[in-house]
């Protein structure tokens, strides 16, 4: 395996808004080179020139994840323009919801075509790269839904859970090759898209069932980011880090006249 001192470059997916933007902030924070990849190629561009602003290196790629044909093509574009890649963060992800026994096939496909397909994809395509020089770090955003169940997330949810099994995949068989993956469950994280899964109501029953009272932010998960991204993480391979606020830690809220 070869020793980093630093962070060299990454290449993350959904990174136009929410987990995916702040990760890629964080990182450039940190001195990374940054892929800006993305389906909205104007999401991409603003994030990539905020990160320039910030006497950073950073490109924007558009890339549909679902898409298989298109992956080679955008990360040679990335590599093109800043060097091959040392850390591959999956962050683009869809939710569609509802009910189990109405899911449609459809609705099914698309989901699983996105969170789990094009994680899939993507982590092949760039691990190739990685597994030749010896190094790399690949970090799955999965989420607390592939952990636990979820009323309509028949296949969000199980998507989530498939992306834990690729990160263990993708831990034993790369592992000898200097490559870690790792997966991150983040709890209630308020991006857009989570905010418009929830009404005000259940919001209020939510947040109940999180000890720390408060939902998520992108930038919570970013750190957690930073962290495995990092030289600091060398050892640390198949893990799945939960940043739930404790929502995982939690049971019987209230026992008695006794509340949390």
């Amino acid at each position: 395996m070869t020793d980093r001192t630093d962070y060299g470059t990454a290449f993350i997916t959904g990174a136009g808004s929410g987990i995916g933007r702040a990760s890629a902030l964080r990182l450039a924070a940190e001195g990374a080179a940054v892929a800006v990849s993305d389906l909205r190629r104007e999401a991409a561009e603003t994030v990539a020139a905020e990160i320039r602003a910030g006497g950073g290196r950073a490109v924007a790629v558009a890339l549909d994840v679902a898409q298989a044909e298109a992956i080679a093509g955008a990360v040679a574009e990335a590599e093109a323009q800043l060097g091959p890649i040392d850390i591959l963060v999956n962050s683009a992800g869809l939710i569609l919801v509802e009910p189990l026994l109405d899911f449609s096939a459809a609705t099914w496909a698309k989901v699983m075509a996105v969170n789990v397909t094009g994680t899939f994809l993507v982590s092949q395509q760039i691990a190739r790269g990685m597994a030749a020089r010896g190094y790399g770090r690949i970090i799955n955003i999965s989420s607390v839904s592939g952990l636990r169940a979820g009323v309509g997330r028949a296949a969000y949810g199980t998507s989530k859970a498939a992306i834990l099994g690729l990160t263990r995949q993708f831990a034993l068989e790369l592992g000898a090759r200097g490559i870690t993956t790792n997966a991150i469950a983040p709890g209630v994280i308020e991006t857009p898209m989570t905010l418009n899964a929830y009404s005000e109501e259940t919001w209020d029953r939510v947040l109940a069932m999180i000890p720390a009272r408060r939902r998520g932010a992108p930038e919570d998960i970013a750190e957690a980011v930073a962290y495995l991204a990092s030289p600091a993480a060398s050892y640390v391979n198949g893990e799945v880090l939960t940043v739930d606020g404790g929502y995982m830690a939690s049971g019987m809220t209230q026992t008695g006249q006794l509340q949390a």
